[in-house]
Parts: C-alpha cells; structure tokens; sequence
C-alpha cells in the first residue's frame, strides 16, 4: 500500500492529530481538545494520548493478526495503563481522541472508523464514506448558543466551553456518543467493515478539520476531495481548509465550535 499524508496545527496551537503509516496499515487519530478553563484530569494532554495510541495501534496492525476492533481494545487498555496511576482516567474530560484504522491483508482492505473522522473508500463513481456520526447527532441539540456568536469573542470562547462540558456527559455511553479514552469497550462501538482489495482504487483518511470542505462548508465532493488528493496530494487539501477558514474567521457563513482546526489527511493506494 502506497500512502502519502500531510497534518497541520490550527495556528497558535499544538497539534491533537496523529497520523501514521507502514507498507501494510494506516491509522489516523484526532485528539478531543480541552477548552481554555476546563479541567482534564489528566496531566499528559490531549496531543500525547493522540501520539501514544496512535503509536501503539500502528505497531499492533502491523504485528498482529488479530482484528482492528480487538487491536483498539488492546491499545485503549495499554495507554490507560501507562498514566492510570498519576491521572484520573474516571474524569470525563480525560484525554480521548477519535480512530481510524485501514489495514491490507489476505487480499482484502480491513477498516474501523470510531467517532467523527471520516474514511473515504474510492470504490466507483460514487465513493463510499464510512463517518461514526453520534456525537454530531448529539451536539446539534446543545450547539445553538455557540453558533449564534462570533467566533473569536469572549462569548463564544465561553459558550464553546459549556458545549463541550455538556457533551463529555454523553461520552462513552449508551445514548450517546464512543471515542477512544480509558474504556477499551469504546473499541466494541466502532464502524467496521472489509471489502477485496481489488474493488479499492483508494482511500482517504481525515480528521474533521480536513473533511470541512464537503461535509461543513460545502465547499467540494467526496469524488471531488478523491480526486484532489490523487493528483495534488494531501497538503493541497489542507491549503483548501485554510482558506476557506480564513475566508470565514467569525463563523458568520460556516458558524463551528472552532474557527480553524488541526487538519490531517493520509491518501492511500492499495
């Protein structure tokens, strides 16, 4: 499998994503930030659980046979063993972050999508998207405060804060939403599916900041965005985030929680 990828930190902030890649697998991880004044319980930050898992994932995909959701399981539980003793892993707003996985193997693309990034198979004319939804469906009952202000303003800095508080209630339970935290039974929760490889021209993984071009601005296609990254590449597809965000920097035409994301995508050839 032949991958290229390209990850950029919204401006003035470290970077949540994770992305990695070996000759057989891919994974793509995008941390839950937290809020300036909201606690996390957890002193290593969002950006190393997003690294450390990532990590740990990629190894097992490439090491294991096992499947992508047991492999997620196995990871959540190792990285909650490495901080369960100076971190409150029972904090809801603990570190988290959402996963895709894509794997080559036996003649067929495995993949797992949890939480809200998105995977885009190139399997015809119409491309297949596999997106973990819940959490969408969930903050669109508590987000019109925050989308009614402009971002950037003392406002909405606060009313996205109270989003955000209001939706690690619903994390990780029924009714509510499944990300990769400190429960391995998110990993149970997960998207997953395989097709031959041979009906898999390509695939495109992003975190949601990269895929705000179709699915929040409405900017492009999903054939559209497969296209660009087949022939300009991943970092192209960024520059297109970019601008548009800073087309828009108070949320007047595309209201959203963050005026400009961390934006990662990986563009795959079976």
């Amino acid at each position: 499998m032949r991958v290229t990828f390209a990850t950029e930190a919204a401006p003035g902030r470290p970077n949540e994503d994770f992305v990695g890649a070996t000759p057989e697998a891919a994974v793509l991880l995008d941390g839950a930030g937290t809020p300036p004044g909201s606690d996390a319980g957890c002193s290593h930050g969002v950006a190393w659980y997003s690294r450390t898992l990532g990590s740990t994932l990629l190894a097992a995909m490439t090491q294991s046979a096992g499947t992508l959701a047991q492999l997620l399981g196995e990871g959540i539980k190792t990285v909650a063993s490495m901080h369960d003793g100076t971190c409150d892993l029972s904090h809801p707003g603990s570190p988290s972050a959402t996963v895709v996985m894509l794997r080559q193997a036996n003649q067929a693309v495995e993949w797992l999508v949890l939480a809200d990034s998105v995977l885009v198979l190139d399997t015809g004319p119409q491309p297949m998207v596999i997106c973990d939804d819940r959490e969408a469906q969930v903050g669109a009952l508590h987000r019109a405060e925050m989308d009614a202000l402009p971002s950037g303003t003392p406002e909405h800095t606060a009313a996205h804060r109270r989003y955000v508080e209001t939706l690690r209630s619903y994390r990780n339970r029924d009714g509510g939403f499944w990300v990769a935290a400190a429960d391995p039974h998110a990993a149970d929760q997960a998207l997953t599916g395989s097709l031959p490889a041979d009906k898999v021209h390509a695939a495109a993984l992003l975190s949601d900041g990269a895929s705000r071009p179709v699915d929040r601005f409405a900017l492009a296609t999903w054939r559209q965005t497969l296209d660009m990254l087949a022939h300009d590449g991943p970092n192209a597809l960024i520059r297109q985030v970019r601008e548009a965000e800073r087309s828009d920097p108070q949320g007047a035409r595309w209201p959203r929680g963050k005026a400009f994301d961390d934006a990662t995508a990986a563009y795959c050839i079976p």
